[in-house]
């Protein structure tokens, strides 16, 4: 069932390979950005279902959320552009909710961020700039080169279309229940395919990438220094 590392690199440092397959990971957002940004989300709609309806009250629990993970997440060192999107996202969603007065438009921006993935995805491919391949190539040191091997190309396309996939899933499942006004329905839709489903696509992509001989373990980022 395993597959041997020093089969597909001629490293033999499975250790490294880690290394290498979890910054990548990173630069997508990682694990627990994505764990991170459902968690206010969850928050929201307990405290709204509690409380019988206290829209103020769920934004404000909501953000204060969001704002500790944020401050958490810099207190660990780790990228400001991603602690800050978490907590403007929230933030944006809390207010449109407000301003509305409903309770289901907390979560109005994240389907236009689905929509506007899913069009930017698709677009790239058919432009023949796929975006996996420009998220990837800066982090393996290749840049832009990919984009002269009609391979490489094909890979990062196909690989691409995974994640239209995912933003589109997403939209299908959970516009439906935004038009209705579910809103716990809704709030468990976005945790569910948050994290499992990321995960899920970014084992698909490196599949995809690893059959098209793109061994993201073999190239070398750069090492901090001690």
């Amino acid at each position: 069932m395993d597959s041997d590392p020093s089969s597909s690199s001629g490293s033999g440092k499975p250790g490294m390979e880690k290394k290498e397959e979890w910054n990548i990971l990173n630069e997508m957002g990682g694990p627990q950005g994505i764990a991170d940004s459902s968690l206010p989300g969850l928050l929201f709609v307990a405290i709204y279902s509690l409380t019988g309806g206290e829209l103020k009250a769920a934004v404000i629990a909501a953000v204060g959320l969001a704002a500790l993970i944020a401050l958490f997440r810099l207190v660990r060192g780790e990228p400001l552009r991603f602690a800050v999107a978490g907590f403007v996202g929230v933030a944006l969603a809390g207010f449109i909710a407000t301003r509305t007065g409903r309770a289901e438009d907390f979560f109005l921006p994240g389907l236009f961020f689905n929509a506007g993935y899913a069009l930017a995805y698709a677009i790239s491919i058919f432009i023949g700039w796929p975006l996996i391949g420009v998220i990837i190539g800066p982090v393996t040191g290749e840049g832009m080169s990919w984009r002269k091997d009609p391979d490489k190309v094909k890979a990062f396309s196909r690989a691409s279309w995974i994640w239209v996939g995912m933003f589109v899933v997403r939209l299908a499942v959970q516009l439906p229940l935004y038009l209705t006004g579910a809103l716990v329905a809704l709030g468990v839709a976005k945790t569910a395919m948050g994290l499992p489903v990321f995960l899920v696509c970014l084992w698909l992509t490196w599949l995809v990438l690893r059959s098209h001989g793109i061994d993201l373990g073999s190239f070398r980022q750069p090492r901090s220094s001690d």
